[in-house]
Order: structure tokens, then C-alpha cells, then sequence
């Protein structure tokens, strides 16, 4: 069938011959696409473009929903009752089924990221009392968020560019590592004083509440990019490695301080073995990256699932193992390590970074694990549970720490060869919070509800682990809008607008097809 143009513009311009407000609506919810189609004839008459999206997204749509089915379906015929019309499981699917389809509405509607639209599904959900996770299934949420960060992570890793780091290493650790340790340090003393939280669960605060959200902020970029914004200076490739720095380190510390807080033993050798796991996890992580270069082979017709599998259940084990053993550290950095070495000796055999098929792999598994960990995330908060004092403080610690952070951005980025206008940028920028906070705001509540302690009263710890949860779902809902919004308007105002010089058209491209690192 030849392809479908969907387009109706000349039978709905008004008289000045500029198309009406509702018609522009539509296309930027339905974008056109003009590659060839097998659509039904009865289609564009009963659902017209763009009121409608074409039967192709509509398609994609409708089979990710029934994998979800299909996925209780089969659980359902095996497990029988527990997930019955009545059972909790249904409900959790229902939630997530709701997230997909809500979180795409949203980004359609308001061209924000869909994942805000998921949280707040999640919300949403829980305070109807549509969904309701005992402890039977908190186990099972838990796992299904530690997948959604292996994913994270590892689509973090095969995003790394061995070239860009080489060429612009300085620029990536100052814009990477500096302002996230500004803001870790500037949380950590807020949230001590103003939301009464002891030193280490401030710190603990701290790390994840610093990390910057990809996941946000490279779409956004992207946007940009198409628009000749920042492309000359490389600057969409900059952000792109510095973000997938600024998030490893960010879960790393993270993992070391919870389990140093809930771990049992020598206080020296807990010291000691965070710099210790920090070392393991890299070296055994890039061990593995490279093994996946040897096996299985390339010219093997089953490399790219026989890769997949090898870098995923390396992950996974990576993660589960390093929890089982008290090093938590080492987890996250080997997967980090793993997908950073196996995308650079894969480069040298002709897959190119962030275009090899093994990254689209990781990008489908997403779509999937992105509703499952916000819906889950937003269904842990309880409004009418919510101290709000809690909230005003915690709201008044984000902003603060959110205008040091741009204002640290700026003066840490010096040598970078970044202008004045092009500084202020990129620190609002990295105000966008969401993946890890996502990922990582209900695990110390996981620890304390598990009977678990961190050397206090359960009562206290509990307090202080909610309060860790509402801070980290307040950062997304504050500051994923904020930033996506800021990133819009500001862009074109303080980027310079050509084509490709200093940085490489190659590099700035392998970046743009990825659409998203995580």
C-alpha cells in the first residue's frame, strides 16, 4: 500500500490560509509519518489525522498495552488466585497500564516528559485507593524497580562515548562530578537543618537528590539540536556524558551510604570498604564489558540477543549479588563499567555508540520498565499520611539547593571554552531531577519496613525514610517541569545557533539517534 500523507491541511486552513488553532494542536500530539504504510482504507474515515494518531502509533500503542495483559494472563493461568479480578497483581498491571497510557497523554498534550505524567498516575492511584500493595508484593516492587536501574544504568554506559570523554574529559568531569557534589553537600546541610535529619541520612539525601535526570534533559537538548541550538560547541554530547557520569556516581555513593547506615560490623572496615567496592565494581564491571566483546562472537547470527543477555543478567547479577554481600557500591559502577567497555571495543567492530543494536534493546526494555517504576514510586505516597511540614521544608531545601546548583555550574565550568550565556544555560539545565530519584527514594523505607535498622528507634528511622521519599517524589514534580520548561525557553535565548564544527557532526548525530539515554 502507498504510503499515507495524512495530510488534510488544505481542506481545514481558515480564510487567511494559516491552519486553525485546534488543527496545530493535533499535530503536535500526532506528528505525520511518511514512511510507507499498511493502513486499512477505512482508517483515515473513521479515525481522520490529525484528530487521531495514525494507525501505526495507534498499533504501537495497542500491543505494548496487551504485552502488559498478557504478561497477568500468563502469570494468572500459574499462580491462580493471587491474581484473580480481585487480586493485587490485576490491580498493579491496571496501574501501570493507566501510567503508559496517562504519562503518553501527557507528553502529547504538554510536550513535558511523560514520566511526570506516570508519577502522578501512581499518586493518583494510591490516594483513590484504586491499588493496594501489601507485604506479600512490596518484595516483588522492590525487585521490579532494581531492574528499571540496571536498565538505567546500563543505557547510561552504552551511552558513553570513549572519544568524546578523551577529547573533552575535563569539561565532562568538571561539569559531571563538581556541581553534583555542590549540591550533594548543600542538601545534605539543608535537609539536617531545616528537616531535622540526622547527618548521614542528610548525606544519604544528598547524593540521590543531586543527580540529574536524563531522562529529561537530553529530549529537551535534542529538541534544540534539530534547531542548530548548541551544536557547534558540541554542547548536546557534552551534557550527554557529563549526565551519565553525574548519575553513576550519584548511585554509587548512594549505594555505599545505605550500606554503611544498615550494615552490621567493624566501623573501620565499613570505611574502608567503600573506596574498596568502588574499585570492584569497575574492574570486574569492565572485565565482563570486555569478555561480552569475545563472546559471543560478532559474525554470530544470535550476537545482538546473545549480547543483550550478556550485558543484562550481568547487570542484574552485578546488582543483586554486590546487595547479598554488603557491597552495594560495586553493583552499580560494574554495570556502568560493563556497558561503557563492551560499547568501545563494539565501536571498533562497526557498531557505532548509542546506534548499535544492543542499545535499541535496552531502549525497548524501557518503555516497559519506565511506567512500572514512577507508577510504583508515586503509589507509595500517601497525601493524607504527608507531614506538611515536611513538604514546606523540603520544598524550601530543593529551591535553594536548585539556585546554588546553577550558580555552582556556572563558576565550576571555567577552561570548559563555554561563553557566559552558554554556562547559565547548561546550569539550568542540570536542574531536571527524576530516573534516580525515582529508582532510589523508596529504598531506605524498603530497609526499615523489612526489620532492618540503622543503629536508632524504628519510629525515627521510619520518619526519616518517609521524609527521604517525599523529598525525592517532590524533586520530580517540581523540578522535571521546571527544567524541560526552562530548557525550551532559554535555549534558543543563550545558545548560539549553527552547524556542526569543533565537536564532530558523527558525534553529535550517534547522540541524537539514541533520542534519550535513559
Amino acid at each position: 500500500m502507498e504510503p499515507n500523507s495524512h495530510s488534510t491541511d488544505e481542506h481545514v486552513e481558515n480564510k487567511n490560509g494559516s491552519l486553525p488553532w485546534w488543527h496545530k494542536f493535533c499535530l503536535r500530539c500526532h506528528q505525520a509519518d511518511p514512511t510507507p504504510s499498511r493502513e486499512p482504507t477505512w482508517w483515515g474515515k473513521v479515525f481522520p489525522f490529525p484528530l487521531f494518531p495514525t494507525f501505526r502509533q495507534s498499533a504501537q500503542q495497542l500491543c505494548i498495552i496487551v504485552f502488559f495483559f498478557l504478561t497477568w494472563g500468563i502469570l494468572y493461568a500459574e499462580l491462580g488466585e493471587p491474581l484473580s479480578l480481585n487480586g493485587e497483581l490485576l490491580s498493579m498491571t491496571i496501574l501501570v497500564i493507566s501510567a503508559y497510557l496517562i504519562g503518553w497523554i501527557w507528553l502529547k498534550v504538554t510536550t513535558l516528559p511523560a514520566l511526570i505524567g506516570m508519577l502522578l498516575t501512581g499518586i493518583l492511584f494510591q490516594n483513590l485507593h484504586l491499588v493496594h500493595m501489601t507485604e506479600t508484593y512490596r518484595k516483588l516492587n522492590q525487585d521490579l524497580r532494581k531492574v528499571a536501574l540496571v536498565i538505567i544504568l546500563m543505557r547510561a554506559g552504552l551511552g558513553l562515548d570513549a572519544g568524546v570523554l578523551k577529547k573533552h574529559y575535563v569539561a565532562v568531569l568538571q561539569l559531571g562530578l563538581l556541581p553534583w557534589l555542590v549540591e550533594c553537600i548543600a542538601i545534605s546541610i539543608t535537609s539536617h537543618y531545616l528537616l531535622n535529619l540526622p547527618w548521614i541520612w542528610g548525606f544519604l539525601l544528598g547524593s540521590m537528590i543531586a543527580s540529574v535526570s536524563p531522562a529529561v534533559v537530553v529530549p529537551c537538548l535534542f529538541r534544540l539540536k534539530d534547531e542548530g541550538y548548541g551544536v557547534a560547541k558540541g554542547i548536546p554530547t557534552l551534557l550527554l556524558a557529563a549526565a551519565a557520569i553525574d548519575d553513576s556516581v550519584s548511585v554509587a555513593v548512594f549505594a555505599i551510604i545505605l550500606n554503611a547506615m544498615f550494615s552490621t560490623g567493624s566501623v573501620t572496615f565499613n570505611i574502608i570498604k567503600g573506596p574498596l567496592s568502588i574499585i570492584a565494581g569497575v574492574v570486574l564491571g569492565s572485565l565482563w564489558g570486555a569478555f561480552t566483546s569475545l563472546i559471543p562472537e560478532k559474525g554470530d547470527i544470535y550476537a545482538v540477543p546473545l549480547r543483550f543477555l550478556m550485558l543484562f543478567l550481568g547487570g542484574l547479577f552485578s546488582l543483586f549479588i554486590s546487595n547479598l554481600i554488603g557491597w552495594s557500591g560495586a553493583g552499580p559502577l560494574a554495570i556502568v563499567s560493563s556497558g561503557f567497555v563492551a560499547a568501545f571495543y563494539w565501536e571498533k567492530e562497526g557498531w557505532a555508540v548509542n546506534k548499535n543494536p544492543v542499545s535499541n534493546l535496552f531502549r525497548i526494555l524501557w518503555i516497559f520498565f519506565e511506567p512500572i517504576l514512577f507508577a510504583f514510586t508515586g503509589a507509595q505516597i500517601t497525601l493524607s499520611a504527608l507531614d506538611p511540614q515536611v513538604i514546606t521544608m523540603g520544598a524550601i531545601c530543593l529551591a535553594s539547593c536548585l539556585v546554588l546548583r546553577v550558580i555552582a555550574t556556572f563558576l565550576v565550568s571555567f577552561g570548559c571554552g563555554l561563553n557566559s550565556k552558554e554556562k547559565l544555560f547548561i546550569g539550568l539545565t542540570w536542574l531536571a531531577k527524576a530516573t534516580v530519584q525515582a529508582a532510589l527514594g523508596p529504598a531506605a523505607l524498603d530497609l526499615v519496613i523489612n526489620g532492618q535498622s540503622a543503629g536508632g528507634s524504628k519510629e525515627d528511622e521510619e520518619a526519616y525514610a518517609k521524609a527521604i521519599l517525599a523529598v525525592s517524589v517532590l524533586s520530580v514534580v517540581i523540578s522535571a517541569p521546571l527544567g524541560a520548561i526552562l530548557i525550551a525557553l532559554t535555549g534558543p535565548r543563550l545558545l548560539s545557533r549553527g552547524a556542526s564544527s569543533t565537536c564532530g557532526a558523527d558525534e553529535i548525530q550517534n547522540a541524537t539517534d539514541t533520542n534519550t539515554v535513559l
